[in-house]
């Protein structure tokens, strides 16, 4: 059995403990008999006959659903949706579970005589997915036998023609949808569990949804009221989510929903990248030899060929469990799952949080990691990842590590360049920025030109990607980035420090000398289960 995860308290014997750095590494030495370390556990078995394990899902769905062989029939409107490149993290090895997923429902489809069936990737207002992406995710022979035709496309969140109001919630929030998916006699998603935020009525209620819709929870008063979004019930984001899903339930099509879960094999037991999955002190000297040969490689490299060789790295995710049929259903399912992967027991609340980011986050997949997504991959997400409450105290200090350069893609983040040079350049507040900026770069024409044609993000992506920290922004006292390009870092509203000893010396002004210090260790990410 895989060994689960654990936490590490630090003394003077232990090992210098690594932390991710963007596209590098930093080997750093946290204070002994203060300090702790959360490990994730280690992947979970994948499942050994994942197509068999489908379509027994497919024909054995929980909740108050018939077998989806029982929902196909001859002259029906069948549409299958799915998550779009944000999962999983890094993409994975093929076949991606999409794909298995996909081929298993459309050859019941072909059973049962379906021949009006369309593919949607669901993207909200994210950039449109290229062809080699949906080659990538969903196989040679489901894409060549629909992109030709025209039948896989990309969610369009800003066509007026194919969108739909299904209804408003008691709340108040209008529920619009992509409009083949609200017209179809039967909507199949498949959804890929990366963490316990994505999933449930998530899926439809953003995934196909307008900035009409997304507006109601992808806003400050939302963000600053989920205390956690890996904790659905202390989220405002999924409860309304879930309120739209009611609505969707009432005025939308049938949804048969079919969630997967997988381990967090990320770099897998075996090649260059295998040391970074494991514990420091079981390193070998061929693990110590292999790590540095490979970090002072990657210092030559210029900083487009050391992202060139990350972005192409496909992780050996396997497939832990599938579920499908009724969404609330499922999804209860699935977190029992994602929680087995991903929890680890930890006792109290620290004073200084410290973890270093990666190259990756859910929107910068074979593009840029710009200051702003760094900002929400630590803020927004990182801090999140856990269950009860956050692992630093109240006015802690939050100590991240990453390059944070200077540095956007001009074709998926054209916004964003925009919102760093322009808006953050008069101010971070949060609440400013969403009163005086939002509406414009919302319904600018220009951005909505280039996410309808191009492969940009939203115009209004930015905000939110801001808006995701609202949370950790209210509830932290400091927050330092180690290593990042001090004006970027400066401009974001944080303070830079060049080493680890320094941040923690600046940390010292708000939470005194002896403060308590805990590390995230990851990637593979965890969930900590704090009491």
């Amino acid at each position: 059995m895989p060994r689960p995860g654990f936490v590490l308290d630090v003394d003077r014997s232990t090992p210098p403990i690594l932390f991710h750095h963007g596209e590098g590494f930093r080997l750093e030495r946290l204070p002994a008999d203060r300090s702790r370390v959360i490990y994730p556990a280690e992947p979970l078995p994948a499942l050994r006959h994942p197509d068999e394990a489908i379509r027994q899902a497919l024909c054995n769905p929980v909740g108050d659903s018939p077998p989806l062989p029982e929902l196909l029939r001859a002259g029906m409107k069948l549409t299958i949706a799915f998550d779009d490149i944000s999962l999983p993290l890094p993409p994975m090895q093929r076949p991606d579970i999409r794909q298995r997923v996909i081929e298993a429902v459309l050859d019941m489809a072909a059973e049962a005589g379906v021949d009006d069936v369309e593919l949607i990737a669901a993207l909200a207002l994210h950039r449109r997915m290229t062809p080699s992406e949906l080659r990538h995710a969903l196989g040679d022979r489901v894409y060549d036998a629909f992109a030709p035709h025209g039948l896989l496309t990309n969610h369009d969140a800003e066509d007026p023609d194919n969108l739909v109001e299904l209804g408003t919630t008691d709340a108040g929030e209008v529920v619009e949808m992509n409009r083949r998916a609200a017209e179809s006699d039967l909507l199949v998603y498949v959804n890929i569990n990366l963490v316990s935020m994505d999933g449930g009525w998530k899926s439809t209620a953003t995934g196909l949804s307008s900035y009409r819709s997304l507006r109601h929870h992808h806003n400050v008063r939302t963000m600053e009221h989920s205390t956690s979004f890996m904790d659905r019930h202390r989220s405002e984001l999924h409860h309304s989510n879930w309120r739209m899903g009611e609505v969707i339930r009432s005025s939308g099509p049938r949804i048969f929903q079919i969630e997967t879960t997988m381990n967090n094999n990320v770099f897998g037991t075996e090649g260059p990248m295998a040391v970074l999955q494991k514990r420091e002190w079981e390193w070998t000297a061929r693990d110590r030899v292999s790590f540095t040969a490979m970090r002072k490689g990657l210092e030559q490299l210029s900083a487009a060929n050391r992202r060139r060789i990350f972005q192409n790295w496909k992780a050996p995710h396997a497939m832990t469990s599938v579920q499908a049929g009724e969404v609330e259903a499922v999804h209860e399912v699935t977190l029992e799952h994602t929680y087995a992967q991903h929890l680890v027991p930890v006792e109290g609340q620290t004073d200084i949080l410290t973890m270093g980011l990666p190259y990756i986050c859910p929107y910068n997949v074979n593009s840029i990691m710009n200051p702003i997504l760094v900002m929400c991959l630590g803020l927004g997400y990182f801090f999140n990842l856990y269950r009860g409450k956050p692992l630093v105290r109240k006015g802690g200090v939050l100590i991240m590590s990453h390059p944070t350069p200077w540095e956007f893609h001009p074709v998926h983040h054209p916004s964003y360049i925009d919102f760093f040079e322009q808006v953050l350049a008069e101010t971070t507040d949060r609440h400013e920025i969403e009163q005086r900026f939002e509406k414009s770069f919302a319904e600018d024409e220009w951005y909505r030109h280039l996410y309808r044609t191009s492969y940009a993000y939203h115009g209004v992506h930015p905000f939110y990607m801001w808006y995701w920290g609202s949370h950790a922004l209210a509830h932290l006292g400091r927050i330092i980035v180690v290593g990042g390009d001090v004006r970027a870092v400066r401009r974001l509203g944080f303070q830079p420090a060049s080493t680890l000893t320094d941040a923690l010396e600046m940390a010292s002004d708000v939470v005194g000398r002896d403060a308590t210090v805990t590390h995230v260790h990851n990637p593979p990410i965890l969930m900590a289960d704090v009491t």
